[in-house]
């Protein structure tokens, strides 16, 4: 009877630190103790139990995590201002890295901009956003 409480133990601990850290990290140990739970509930020995909950730990963990780290990996999306970079726009106001000039239009939104290269980019120019420095992107013109 004392094992039950143990297992119980460590499915609860399991799913806490699983609900904390959302990274499917600690979801294969409660399913090992789940199923040495459930070997308790028919009093199998302690030692087998704690063979089973290893064993059913490592085997989901083996063959659930590529394919967890992959749904993690999917699901990615930019939703700051990196997500502009690689973006298209268009200059709306003559860019001049000499003179502290310039904006850009990118995805409706205008931005201060400066030249990558340094040179001048003039109004109406399609760019690539390189890259961000502070509230500045750093574009390239894009020759066509």
């Amino acid at each position: 009877m004392p094992m039950i409480w143990i297992w119980i133990a460590v499915i609860v601990i399991a799913v806490i630190v699983e609900a904390a850290s959302v990274q499917l990290l600690s979801v294969w140990f409660a399913l090992g103790g789940l199923v040495a739970l459930i070997l308790s509930i028919f009093n199998v020995s302690a030692t087998i139990q704690i063979i089973v909950f290893a064993a059913v730990s490592a085997v989901s963990l083996i063959l659930f995590w590529p394919l967890a780290r992959k749904l993690n990996k999917k699901g990615f999306e930019k939703t700051n201002a990196d997500r502009y970079i690689g973006k298209e726009g268009i200059v709306v106001e003559a860019i001049s890295n000499l003179d502290a000039k310039g904006q850009v239009k990118v995805d409706n939104q205008i931005w201060t901009a400066r030249s990558a290269g340094g040179e001048d980019i003039a109004e109406g120019a399609k760019i690539t956003v390189e890259r961000i420095e502070g509230v500045k992107l750093i574009v390239s013109p894009i020759n066509e």
